[in-house]
């Protein structure tokens, strides 16, 4: 049964639109992990079609709470007013929760503040609200702590390659960072993932986003000057002056591979930083294989151009 915070038009379509004040863009300085999991709890408000004065009558809190924590203003907000709205939206609480304790403690709060608002719930909801289970001073329940099976499929099959995509970017600790809030976030948007066109692709704009958030860049361009100094080409030189060439040489190839489309760079990146074969970028991508093949060579006249560098990067893979 859809929940009545998500009705929709009869007949289905989109939620019913109405009157009420617009809700304002997501305010400057909020945090790489804040914007993680705010932007998503916006697009489910935006689509249940309810207003911000609805969302305070069912939840019980004062609208202007409610518009400082879906614009992030203000102080970072405490987790049982964030629960309050995910208990009206019907949304998992389990990720969120971890998304909101990574969120909290890049505010800079302390861990016993954390673990404070995460165990005890001392707001009182209006009387209508209510309910045996949700006591002032009740520990907040937080639901089922183990996503749907689909999704775990998902990340037991993908979890290696985004990980190794990630390491590219950014260094290890934060890259098991963005690969465990990638799927915190799919877990949390996963109706929304299995809605889309494709799930693959949907999942893969999530960690892309959430990588690039991490990482250094310059001109407008990821950095992958890092990947430089672990190469296979480095490991199997032995002389000093011969390591410097080939790092030197391995900056420029990454400079030029950081410059490509968006498209290009990741299928470059998975291809030949990460060794997979085209079926395989492919299927990480959710992208069709000749989508692959295209941009491989593309990407390869671009490299040659920008380097006048010719076969560098072998054959392409068939």
């Amino acid at each position: 049964m859809t929940p009545p915070s998500l009705s929709r038009r009869p007949g289905g379509g989109a939620p019913v639109s109405k009157p009420g004040r617009k809700l304002g863009p997501i305010a400057e300085g909020v945090g790489r992990a804040h914007r993680a999991w705010l932007e998503p709890l916006r697009i489910r408000f935006l689509a249940s079609g309810l207003t911000i004065g609805e969302l305070s009558d069912r939840s019980g809190w004062a609208k202007s709470k409610i518009s400082e924590l879906l614009r992030g203003t203000g102080r970072y907000p405490r987790w049982e007013i964030t629960y309050g709205l995910l208990d009206v939206l019907d949304v998992p609480t389990w990720p969120m929760r971890r998304l909101w304790m990574a969120a909290a403690l890049e505010a800079r709060k302390k861990p016993d503040w954390i673990d404070g608002c995460v165990q005890r719930r001392p707001h009182t909801p209006r009387p209508n609200q209510q309910s045996p289970d949700r006591r002032p001073g009740a520990a907040l329940p937080t639901g089922l702590a183990v996503p749907p099976l689909e999704h775990q499929a998902f990340t037991e099959l993908n979890g290696a390659a985004y990980l190794a995509y990630a390491r590219l970017f950014v260094s290890e600790e934060e890259a098991r960072e963005v690969v465990a809030e990638t799927f915190d976030v799919l877990w949390f948007r996963w109706a929304e993932a299995l809605a889309s066109a494709d799930v693959v692709p949907f999942a893969w704009s999530v960690l892309r986003r959430s990588v690039m958030a991490r990482a250094c860049h310059t001109d407008g361009c990821p950095e992958l000057a890092r990947t430089a100094f672990d190469t296979v080409a480095l490991s199997l030189l032995s002389t000093p002056a011969a390591r410097f060439a080939q790092i030197e040489e391995s900056m420029s190839l990454f400079k030029a591979i950081s410059r490509l489309p968006a498209h290009q760079l990741d299928v470059m990146a998975l291809t030949y930083l990460r060794g997979m074969d085209h079926a395989a970028v492919a299927d990480v991508l959710g992208v069709p294989i000749a989508s692959v093949h295209t941009a491989d060579r593309y990407a390869r006249k671009s490299l040659t151009t920008a380097l006048h560098l010719q076969n560098d990067l072998g054959e392409t893979p068939k």
